[in-house]
């Protein structure tokens, strides 16, 4: 009995833990794709695939795109680039995760509702166009656009 109680107390402080970390930083792994297509393998899936793959790529631009001025990686709290984590700075990041979350949910609702009707074709080359997107942003300011 003890050592379950040990355990459920460590699994709420990891959690509580990983639960600030998340609220400091901008954007997480959890939020970029982790893979990059080929035409050919985009002309073998369904539509429904294709839709599916759209809404993750747009997803990620949505969530990274405003803080590409200040990092282009996952996980990087506010202290890593400088900024105080202070509570007036903690609520705004808060408020934008919340704002970003219900853009995220009406813009996938929007690609589910309208995107099933574009020619399949102009699914795939607009895949391709926010994989480009994507590359060239975790590139970044630096790289070579």
């Amino acid at each position: 009995m003890k050592s379950i109680t040990i355990f459920l107390i460590f699994l709420f402080i990891t959690t509580l833990s990983f639960a600030q970390t998340e609220k400091n930083i901008f954007f997480s792994q959890r939020t970029l794709i982790t893979k990059f297509h080929t035409i050919d393998e985009l002309e073998g899936l369904k539509k429904g695939q294709l839709v599916k793959i759209y809404i993750e790529r747009a997803n990620e631009i949505i969530t990274v795109l405003p803080f590409i001025a200040l990092t282009n990686e996952s996980n990087v709290s506010l202290s890593d680039i400088g900024i105080k984590e202070n509570s007036d700075n903690l609520k705004t990041l808060d408020k934008h995760h919340e704002t970003t979350t219900e853009a995220f949910e009406s813009t996938s609702n929007i690609i589910s509702e309208f995107i099933p009707y574009a020619d399949t074709e102009r699914i795939i080359w607009s895949i391709l166009y926010y994989e480009d997107i994507i590359k060239k942003i975790r590139i970044g300011v630096n790289g070579n656009f």
